[in-house]
């Protein structure tokens, strides 16, 4: 995935792309001898993510170039505070600068907004566990009512391929570095079968349960088989093809609850669609076991960071 191959490549197009014949503003304004400090500093809070390739921006037009990380991957920031420094010649600096911040605002950009979905989630089970400590206090039974997903311990946060064309590997990585996890990485992965999909597939006279068999005949006994349903009453032929994910794509939440107790721990189960902050903590509460959301990359906004000389 995020290989440091795959950010050498990446970081090379870049500057590339940005400097194809040189920088001719450092140039002609700063003396080639010239050497100096920059601090990397953020201007709001944020989560980190990219620090290894803001590094690389720098170290891949001059290796010599210096950089000191002093926040990593995954923790928080605050406004004004320095999460590394970077030495070196004063015109390298200033030719990869963009480059080093265009790559690592969106990273903190996609890991910050990630860690506030997985925030929203992780809070339910916390005022779940107060609830029922209260409850045991005063002698009573629990009626929080959070339902703990079935295949893991809590509700998981997932991207999806709404990424960046080039930057997949980037994206992903920065939504793990917020506590998310990773969706399939592409269409090599796994199989999901959509509504067009099945729409082809009935046209050779198979329902969806027929559907799920044949792929499950065609594909190694390894290859996970995910399966997208819009309506209750299409669950039952997902479970008796045998799908290893059913996806509830686009959901009311009672209709999401109906779906959990139908699926019954038979596969996993997967939300999806019009996932906001202010929904996914009630959706999570169903009991599902995945929530994917295409937002975390393909409307995310870049956090901003500074480069102070």
């Amino acid at each position: 995935m995020l290989t440091q191959q795959v950010i050498r490549r990446a970081a090379e197009a870049a500057l590339e792309e940005d400097a194809p014949y040189g920088d001719i503003t450092v140039e002609t304004t700063i003396p080639a001898e010239e050497t100096g400090t920059a601090r990397l500093v953020s201007r709001e809070t944020g989560v980190m993510s990219g620090i290894g390739v803001f590094a690389t921006a720098f170290t891949t037009l001059d290796p010599d170039i210096e950089v000191t990380a002093l926040v990593r991957d995954g923790e928080r920031f605050e406004a004004g505070q320095t999460l590394a420094e970077v030495s070196g010649r004063m015109r390298d600096l200033l030719t990869a600068e963009r480059v080093a911040l265009n790559f690592t605002q969106r990273m903190c950009g996609i890991a910050t907004m990630t860690a506030a979905f997985v925030d929203r989630v992780d809070a339910i089970y916390r005022d779940c566990a107060d609830t029922n400590d209260r409850a045991n206090t005063n002698d009573r039974e629990s009626t929080a009512p959070v339902r703990t997903p079935r295949t893991f311990a809590r509700t998981r946060i997932a991207d999806t391929r709404k990424t960046t064309p080039g930057l997949r590997p980037f994206e992903k990585y920065a939504v793990t570095c917020g506590g998310g996890h990773n969706h399939r990485y592409g269409l090599s992965d796994a199989v999901m079968v959509k509504d067009n999909h099945l729409a082809a597939l009935a046209a050779a006279g198979l329902d969806m349960a027929g559907a799920i068999r044949h792929i499950r005949e065609r594909v190694g006994h390894t290859t996970h088989i995910e399966v997208e349903v819009d309506r209750l009453d299409q669950i039952p032929a997902a479970l008796a093809g045998g799908a290893d994910t059913i996806m509830l794509d686009n959901f009311s939440l009672a209709d999401t609850a109906r779906g959990v107790d139908l699926i019954d721990g038979r596969a996993i189960v997967e939300a999806s669609g019009n996932m906001t902050l202010d929904r996914v903590a009630a959706v999570a509460a169903t009991g599902v076991d995945v929530i994917s959301v295409g937002a975390l990359t393909h409307s995310v906004r870049s956090i901003d960071l500074g480069l102070d000389m």
